[in-house]
């Protein structure tokens, strides 16, 4: 979502602003989560404070929370895609599941953080009367997810968005790819990762590629080595993606400014949000935030057993890091 905030803002500063709105107003809407989401906008569509007073600026908002979701799912792709046989479609992976969830903060006074969620979290899920991984709530659709985040884990949502795996590839590529350092020859023979040392230009299917890997590999002292934290190290491996794609897209936006109106468009055609987000107001909020830091956190967790299946269960320090996304307390300090 920083990613694709820092695309529609630089689009309105260039004079796209008329034709990125035409774009941005066919991004799918998710219905259902208003009950459940924090309040920013008002019955009116106004633009309100904590305190129900309404702003004329969105960057005079004090704090919002964005659920951030990345979807496995392979409706839509055409079997006419070039990378139809990498991704595959509903014959390989039916329905949906969140291959990634991430909750972004926004402050006024400036900076913005990321936590990931693990997908295989162990959480009790609204309206299932049990526990299972936050990957299943997701399963259950949006509106469970939210729920599972905003009353299991007590974070409060003010906007949703969720982007799908080809959405995800056709926005690196409209980027012209992201740049990701790799100190070591690396694989992941599942999602077909194949990337040598150094720093290389990943286009929109190794990105993806990237992004996903739980069996990634690099070649050491003359074998391969399977990162033994799997889905831990995935998540900082995202977070570090995001980071790297929103300070390229900052850098070609800023070179080449008109080049937004083809990755607007790849924004529109694969991203869902919320029905009360604004891209242009989030966008202005989101840019503010940006330019005054980036700060990445991963929740301590540590691995179980349940009915045999392996699962993630939050460890020691993790309260400090969710109270912080909860507005209870300050932001924790990072290595």
């Amino acid at each position: 979502m920083l990613l694709v905030a820092l695309v529609v803002a630089i689009s309105a500063v260039v004079g796209l602003t008329r034709a990125t709105n035409a774009r941005v107003a066919d991004v799918e809407r998710v219905e259902g989560l208003t009950g459940l989401l924090a309040g920013s906008v008002d019955a009116d569509g106004n633009l309100v404070d904590e305190n129900g007073n309404i702003l004329d600026n969105p960057v005079d908002l004090p704090t919002e929370n964005y659920l951030l979701v990345g979807s496995d799912t392979r409706e839509g792709i055409s079997a006419d895609d070039p990378d139809f046989g990498v991704i595959g479609d509903t014959g390989v992976v039916s329905g949906r599941r969140a291959d990634t969830i991430m909750v972004l903060r926004r402050e006024r006074d400036g900076g913005a953080a990321i936590v990931s969620l693990p997908r295989d979290l162990w959480l009790e899920i609204p309206g299932t009367g049990g526990s299972n991984r936050i990957n299943a709530a997701y399963n259950g659709g949006a509106e469970r997810l939210v729920a599972t985040v905003v009353e299991t884990l007590g974070i409060p949502v003010h906007h949703y968005v969720e982007v799908n795996f080809v959405g995800f590839r056709d926005i690196v590529n409209e980027l012209g790819g992201v740049t990701i350092c790799f100190p070591y020859p690396t694989r992941d023979v599942k999602t077909g990762l194949d990337q040598p040392a150094g720093c290389n230009l990943l286009d929109g299917l190794q990105a993806l590629a990237f992004a996903r890997s739980r069996t990634y590999q690099e070649f050491r002292e003359g074998e391969w080595r399977t990162d033994p934290t799997s889905d831990i190290g995935r998540t900082e491996r995202q977070q570090q993606f995001i980071s790297a794609a929103a300070d390229g897209a900052i850098a070609r936006l800023t070179d080449q400014p008109f080049a937004s109106g083809d990755l607007i468009t790849a924004v529109s055609a694969s991203v869902k949000v919320d029905e009360t987000l604004d891209p242009f107001l989030a966008a202005a909020a989101l840019k503010q935030a940006y330019s005054g830091g980036f700060t990445r956190y991963s929740l301590p967790v540590y691995g179980d057993t349940v009915g045999g299946a392996s699962v993630l269960r939050l460890g020691g320090g993790s309260s400090e890091i969710l109270d912080y996304f909860r507005g209870a307390g300050p932001a924790p300090a990072t290595e």
